[in-house]
């Protein structure tokens, strides 16, 4: 029986592109909508949901950040990865968009293989979660999705605060629970301590940003709410096994 092909939601203005990503795209045995502006992508997603969707940032009508942020805002629309299509390579609207929340992007001029593959990637992660939970029993599926609501919430406060030295206390208040319920928590679900978990959390975050095109050690320690260099480059390298230096480097040779 033939595997049901993958709905892509393709949102991009130029009318050249847009036509041969998405024909490119139909021949690697994709299912493609093609919309011109966020817009009219929107009144799609009313009635359809994609399984990934491809959408340039720039654009008349409506933009891929304001689609984005609408979109974000309805449950149903969660679960699905969201492409962020660019010409600007500035380091400032990459750190933006990861901000944002969206799961990756691609830089124009760009080879359709690498489009492909960046695709390919982000809906066999989503087959391997949805394939998880159907294969738990049902209580366990109610468990893990009101632990998913939790570190989603747990996560934002810590986005929130990245840059201060924030407490324990404050985001036990934030979430509205006890400091020792956090803690145990967090010990239960994901076998570390709520500093560690902080902690690893910054450091996920620097790893972003070096992904996104950060090169300086310095600006990575603040941006990530680290108040010694010295400190930040032993826990990056506790958790990554090597410096940021060496990373950053390997990264570039990448």
């Amino acid at each position: 029986m033939k595997k049901k092909a993958s709905k892509i939601l393709l949102i991009e203005d130029d009318i050249s592109l847009g036509q041969t990503v998405s024909e490119l795209l139909e021949v690697n045995d994709y299912e493609v909508k093609w919309c011109q502006n966020g817009l009219e992508a929107y009144h799609y997603l009313e009635t359809k949901i994609p399984d990934i969707i491809v959408c340039d940032l720039m654009m008349p009508i409506m933009s891929g950040e304001e689609l984005f942020f609408k979109i974000r805002k309805l449950k149903k629309y969660d679960e699905i990865p969201f492409l962020i299509i660019t010409a600007d390579m500035t380091f400032e609207t990459k750190l933006k968009q990861l901000e944002n929340g969206v799961n990756d992007f691609i830089n124009k001029p760009f080879k359709i293989q690498e489009l492909i593959f960046k695709i390919k990637n982000f809906l066999q992660y989503k087959e391997t979660l949805m394939k998880r939970t159907i294969q738990d029993p049902f209580s366990k599926v109610t468990i893990k999705l009101k632990n998913k609501n939790f570190f989603e919430r747990l996560n934002e406060v810590i986005i929130k605060n990245i840059k201060s030295n924030i407490t324990i206390e404050k985001i036990a208040s934030e979430l509205f629970i006890s400091k020792s319920a956090l803690d145990k928590k967090i010990r239960r679900d994901k076998q570390v301590n709520t500093t560690k978990y902080i902690r690893e959390f910054r450091i996920e975050y620097a790893i972003r940003l070096i992904e996104a095109g950060e090169t300086n050690v310095q600006q990575l320690a603040d941006s990530c709410g680290f108040n010694s260099l010295s400190y930040f480059s032993i826990s990056f390298k506790e958790y990554t096994n090597t410096s940021p230096k060496s990373y950053i480097k390997k990264r570039n040779l990448n």
